[in-house]
């Protein structure tokens, strides 16, 4: 049975009637472009086939009703007019907040039933609140012919997050949950939210894109994330910018040295400078078929998060070292960091020794096993029945 027909079945067990339509939206890896997305900068995300799908119904009382198939207890039931920011610390918060901030906007929202269910890893890094986000706001848009576009519903959901749950996330995630397309990865300005589709198909050219789920879970409304941006921030500032965007890679050595004795906010501009850059150089490679090229700038990335920005771990930096000294293509951790996941890039033939190495290197370590699976750039969230 398919997702869509489970959560339906659930949904008219749950509510006793049949839901209005049955939607989906998926988690995402980052390509390469981390702590890029709050500077106004370059990130290039893709769609994973794991999704949050979501049947809905609408109701004209001002109540919503939450379930999830994944999350122990019964239906959750709130008011429309009772939803507050902060109020509320649990997974509830997530569509909740959605519905908060379409209403705060000034769409005619009245109610809904809701049931949930997702194959996104959580706490890995691959936004699966994005993707629980996206698919209440991709829904209601139907339901109530609200008549938003993508990348709408990508800040209304940003808002969401930032506001209705407390934590500071960039555009990235919700863009990328909405916008995605099949075989490609998201070139996305976080400044002007211009957006290309970069063809991105491994398996046609003998490649894949392993990820490897460390089990070391993380939390966004947590004080590092929080105080990595207030840095950046900082740094900016001091530097005279609306943000790290406009610092030019080619004047980089200029400005860390007009930072003087800065030395975090040194760390952290040198990073996200040199991000950005990398990310205009994987679009370039890949733009010119010189796809295996841009391993070397993967890992690259990894040694300036874990150096300037310092968001690794000894996980996520074993996963890195033991790839790729089994001989992958590049590796770097993925996403905001502090645990999570991290990508692979590898011939398709070298991906069983690779994949190998990785979990004897956890294993000498003491380390907790980690999830290893295959990254297919997928589509980005749609309606799937109804």
């Amino acid at each position: 049975m398919g997702a869509a027909q489970q959560v339906t079945d659930a949904f008219e067990e749950l509510y006793g009637t049949a839901p209005d339509g049955v939607w989906a939206a998926p988690g995402r890896v980052n390509l390469i472009g981390e702590h890029t997305d709050y500077n106004d900068g370059f990130v290039m995300p893709f769609a994973l086939p794991h999704v949050a799908t979501a049947a809905v119904a609408r109701r004209t009382d001002g109540v919503l009703r939450l379930h999830s198939s994944d999350v122990g207890g019964g239906v959750v039931e709130l008011s429309l007019d009772a939803l507050e920011p902060g109020t509320d610390r649990e997974w509830t918060a997530y569509p909740a907040g959605v519905v908060w901030a379409l209403r705060e906007a000034g769409h005619p929202v009245t109610g809904a039933d809701v049931h949930l269910s997702s194959t996104v890893p959580t706490g890995a890094g691959l936004s699966s609140s994005a993707a629980l986000e996206v698919v209440i706001a991709l829904a209601l848009n139907d339901l109530y012919e609200l008549g938003l576009q993508r990348w709408q519903l990508a800040r209304l959901c940003q808002r969401a997050e930032n506001v209705y749950v407390g934590a500071p996330t960039g555009i990235m995630d919700q863009t990328a949950s909405a916008c995605c397309e099949a075989g490609h990865a998201l070139f996305l300005d976080t400044r002007d939210l211009s957006q290309k589709q970069i063809p991105f198909d491994l398996a046609a050219e003998g490649m894949r894109l392993l990820v490897v789920d460390t089990q070391v879970k993380h939390a966004h409304s947590g004080g590092e994330y929080g105080k990595r941006r207030a840095g950046c921030e900082k740094g900016a500032a001091l530097l005279g910018v609306d943000a790290l965007r406009d610092i030019a890679y080619a004047d980089l050595d200029a400005s860390l040295a007009r930072l003087g004795d800065e030395e975090e906010v040194r760390r952290l501009v040198r990073h996200v400078v040199t991000e950005d850059h990398r990310v205009e150089r994987v679009v370039a490679l890949l733009e010119a078929g010189d796809t295996r090229a841009i391993g070397p700038v993967l890992t690259e990335g990894h040694a300036s998060l874990r150096d300037d920005f310092q968001v690794s771990c000894p996980e996520l930096d074993l996963v890195v070292e033991a790839a790729n000294t089994a001989g992958a293509l590049g590796a770097r951790m993925t996403g905001g960091g502090f645990g999570g996941s991290a990508i692979v890039l590898a011939e398709a033939a070298d991906v069983d020794t690779i994949t190998k190495a990785v979990e004897e290197a956890f294993a000498a370590a003491g380390f907790t096993a980690p999830r290893v699976f295959e990254a297919v750039p997928s589509a980005g969230a749609r309606r799937e029945q109804g």
